[in-house]
């Protein structure tokens, strides 16, 4: 089983949803690039499924994206800090409206992950978007445990990030041992 096949199997058809939404904001040439868990799988040596694809676009671009996307065949939701949107797949895409993350965009890096051509958040942005959803006490423990785990995987996959960590993270991540 491949890897797009892996993730088609676990978000039941997310393949063609995800693929459609690259499709709609290249042909649109919107700046955009996905972040959280996406990016980290990218960046991580072993990956995880999710069904959640979080991204962010150039500021000017939020409204001109969101169109893009419903006259792609996706329903958009809007909330405080971002727009959610719902294909035919358990897969959920959320556009990033967070000013912290707008930047990301314009540095975006082409990407395979899950056997699927995008473009998502360099390394090192990867690991400041999970430091600022770990540092969020306001979000589910559960949440905050996989922000840990994403951290962790970082580090442990790219060791120098280790000493980019904040004093309270470098007390729960293990620094990486010399190779």
């Amino acid at each position: 089983m491949t890897g797009k096949q892996f993730y088609d199997w676990q978000t039941a058809g997310g393949t063609d949803d995800v693929m459609r939404f690259v499709n709609a904001l290249e042909s649109a040439d919107i700046v955009w690039c996905a972040i959280g868990g996406v990016a980290v799988n990218h960046w991580a040596a072993e990956p995880m499924v999710t069904q959640d694809l979080d991204f962010v676009v150039a500021a000017e671009s939020v409204d001109h994206a969101e169109k893009v996307l419903n006259e792609a065949g996706f329903r958009s939701e809007r909330f405080e800090w971002s727009i959610n949107f719902k294909g035919r797949s358990k897969v959920s895409l959320q556009l990033t409206t967070e000013d912290s993350y707008r930047d990301f965009a314009s540095r975006g890096v082409p990407a395979d992950v899950h056997g699927i051509l995008l473009r998502v958040a360099t390394l090192e942005d990867t690991l400041t978007g999970k430091i600022r959803a770990w540092s969020d006490a306001t979000r589910r423990q559960s949440k905050r445990s996989k922000d840990l785990t994403d951290i962790i995987r970082l580090v442990e996959s790219h060791p120098q990030l280790w000493d980019k960590l904040p004093p309270e993270l470098k007390q729960q991540v293990d620094r990486p041992q010399d190779k």
